[in-house]
């Protein structure tokens, strides 16, 4: 009798990063249909695209008044 090959889990696979913590921000409908948009055209969700798009923002302000940036000090860590 040959030996089994252990089988595939089933179901969703274990997402890398765990994201716990939440902002609300309050919207007009046509500046949330923009950020859709040029979500989309980056190719990205709209959750992503605006992350990426707080953390320049983030990175630029904080760089100009010489602050830690507190999410790459994790990355490096």
């Amino acid at each position: 009798m040959g030996m089994r090959t252990p089988r595939k889990k089933r179901g969703r696979p274990k997402k890398a990063i765990k994201r716990a913590d939440v902002i609300n921000i309050r919207l007009e409908p046509l500046e949330k249909k923009a950020f859709s948009d040029a979500a989309a055209v980056a190719g990205l969700d709209l959750s992503g695209w605006v992350r990426e798009r707080l953390r320049r923002a983030a990175v630029r302000e904080l760089e100009d008044v010489a602050m830690p940036i507190a999410f790459l000090k994790a990355m490096e860590e």
